[in-house]
């Protein structure tokens, strides 16, 4: 496992890190990857632990706390080797949102009892309207937590990679934003280069398109809790078969898989300090955490792998599965 500095902020974060929405298990609705079993869930977390895995994103939205607590309960041994990245302002999935100073120092105190810790590596605004930040207290109530030492850096999980250039200028310190081989908007609106031109920190969420671009779910039904459920049919079947077309671009090499390929192409932009896959099994860490062992695209693939996508499209509709966006 290879690591890089998440931005200036002294946190040094594994190339792939732990998306943890989907060990927070079954919530009301189609909210979740579908029912999971604790007991795998904390073999996933120790085995991405034992492959070198050291940064760990999850949310008080995940299960209503469920993934914090399993996080907390599981790593609270190796908590100074490992970063820890929670988020707040969800009430309930695709529901109200809080971003008031109140909420965000009170939600802080519950996650990090759930983390059974008494610091966040990273704490950060899930998913504002970026007009939300200008009143409220939002950033200040961050700063405070900053200052109080229960949180090492704070920073925004924004919406739409549009946000989070607007986010850069009004301080935060890393930004997460969807990236992927079927989504490059961070990357054409030149997030990417503000980021390291700042100094802040990037990490691509939904690397994977929700899993599609391993290529194990063409045709496949989900559970109605399952949040993909809730995609058009024509959608599912879009991104089912996207890694096709990228394949046809570029070649993989030896025996990387799907998701290798689509998290290589992730990482080999030196703007980007980590990458977080959803992991269920330990199966899946063991995959994942294998992209960091190999070399980057080189420039000719990188720009072939762009111009698959700018020739394309992959998204039958504009939104995404809901406010939240993992």
């Amino acid at each position: 496992m290879k690591y890089r500095k998440l931005g200036e902020t002294g946190i040094s974060v594994s190339e792939i890190g732990f998306g943890a929405w989907g060990i927070g298990g079954l919530s009301n609705g189609a909210t979740s990857y579908g029912k999971t079993s604790d007991a795998e869930s904390r073999k996933a977390l120790r085995r991405a632990f034992e492959k070198g895995i050291t940064f760990f994103d999850t949310s008080d939205l995940y299960g209503y706390g469920h993934s914090e607590r399993l996080i907390g309960e599981t790593l609270k041994d190796v908590r100074e080797k490992i970063a820890i990245a929670s988020k707040v302002g969800f009430l309930e999935h695709n529901g109200p949102q809080d971003f008031s100073s109140k909420h965000i120092k009170a939600s802080a105190e519950k996650s990090l009892r759930r983390l059974r810790t008494d610091y966040l590596d990273l704490y950060q605004l899930h998913s504002p309207a970026m007009d939300l930040l200008k009143e409220g207290g939002a950033i200040e109530a961050l700063q405070d937590l900053k200052r109080e030492g229960k949180i090492r850096a704070f920073g925004i999980s924004a919406r739409s990679p549009g946000d989070g250039l607007a986010a850069i200028k009004l301080g935060f310190q890393s930004i997460q934003t969807n990236f992927s081989l079927v989504d490059q908007r961070a990357l054409e609106c030149g997030l990417f280069g503000a980021c390291r031109a700042r100094g802040v920190g990037v990490i691509c969420r939904t690397p994977l398109c929700f899993g599609f671009l391993a290529g194990n779910y063409a045709n496949m039904e989900f559970d109605s809790r399952d949040h993909r459920s809730s995609w058009p049919p024509e959608q599912r079947d879009l991104w089912a078969n996207a890694y096709k077309t990228f394949l046809l671009a570029v070649k993989k090499n030896g025996d990387q898989t799907n998701a290798q390929f689509a998290l290589r192409y992730c990482l080999s932009y030196p703007a980007v300090s980590s990458t977080i896959p959803g992991m269920l099994t330990s199966a899946e860490v063991d995959e994942n955490a294998g992209a960091s062992e190999l070399t980057p695209f080189s420039e000719t693939e990188l720009a072939k792998l762009q111009g698959t996508y700018r020739d394309h499209s992959f998204f039958i509709r504009k939104t995404g599965t809901s406010k939240a966006e993992a």
